[in-house]
């Protein structure tokens, strides 16, 4: 995958080099709204069927009519629910996990087609891009219809105090769309964006399980819903819990992801050339 990004940035560089720069340029201004996608250890079967909504502002540099340069800032819910699987080692380990997140994102487009603002003929363009992005979030539970304190604040992987995860990463962005003018001025931009991340702990879940005597020692003030976050398994019929210490809880070697779908109204602040009439 890295070296797939550093292709598809040296061939965006040299396009960038190559490409007419007396081409249209300007800003764009703009916002999107979409549903955000998460995937990891409580979704691992790629389940899309439970997006959280999300939002964003967009804010578009046009080097020429095939290299722009893009800042988005970016909202999102994401969720993810053991009930959900179809997998049965999963389903009993009931864990479940919301966050709101937040996302600054910066990268560079390159657009297949010449894409001129108030032309007839150059409308339109499928378009990727690659990028980096820092994203916040802080995830917490549901059980028993109560919300969990921050997640990372209990240990639930028997994390000591002073070691919890940060809820403050870095990650790559890269993905694709369409754009097309509705007005000489107005475009639409409808995309899916990727984010890879360096975190295994998007929904709190990595690793194995520890042993429950130290989650609640850990933190005497919050040790039994720490406990519970931890290991809220279904018993087996000898009434048995899952959260055996040692057992395998999540999966670090994979890391966490997560997506958009985007629909994004764009207006265009530069100058605009005078469309041709295609004979």
């Amino acid at each position: 995958m890295k070296k797939l990004i550093a292709r598809f940035s040296l061939f965006i560089f040299l396009s960038f080099i190559w490409i007419n720069t007396q081409a249209q340029q300007g800003f764009e201004l703009g916002g999107w709204l979409g549903g955000a996608f998460y995937f990891g250890d409580l979704n691992t079967q790629f389940d899309v069927t439970h997006p959280g909504p999300a939002g964003g502002a967009i804010a578009r540099y046009n080097f020429n009519n095939r290299l722009c340069a893009r800042l988005g800032i970016n909202y999102g819910f994401l969720r993810a629910d053991d009930a959900y699987s179809d997998n049965a080692f999963e389903r009993r380990r009931n864990i479940n996990f919301r966050t709101h997140l937040g996302d600054l994102s910066t990268h560079f487009e390159f657009n297949f087609f010449p894409y001129i603002h108030g032309s007839r003929d150059y409308f339109y363009t499928p378009y990727l891009y690659v990028g980096a992005s820092l994203f916040t979030y802080n995830p917490y539970a549901i059980y028993n219809g109560e919300k969990t304190p921050p997640l990372r604040e209990l240990g639930t992987e028997g994390q000591f105090i002073g070691e919890e995860y940060a809820t403050f990463q870095k990650a790559l962005n890269y993905g694709g769309g369409l754009k097309f003018d509705i007005t000489a001025e107005w475009s639409v931009n409808i995309e899916v964006s990727f984010r890879k991340l360096f975190t295994d702990y998007l929904d709190d879940v990595s690793t194995v399980y520890p042993d429950m005597g130290e989650v609640r020692g850990n933190r005497p003030a919050v040790g039994d819903i720490a406990v519970l976050a931890s290991d809220p398994s279904l018993p087996d019929d000898e009434g048995n819990l899952l959260g055996m210490e040692g057992r395998q809880r999540g999966d670090g070697a994979n890391k966490d992801s997560y997506n958009f779908f985007s629909v994004g109204l764009v207006y265009y602040f530069g100058n605009l050339k005078c469309p041709k009439i295609s004979r």
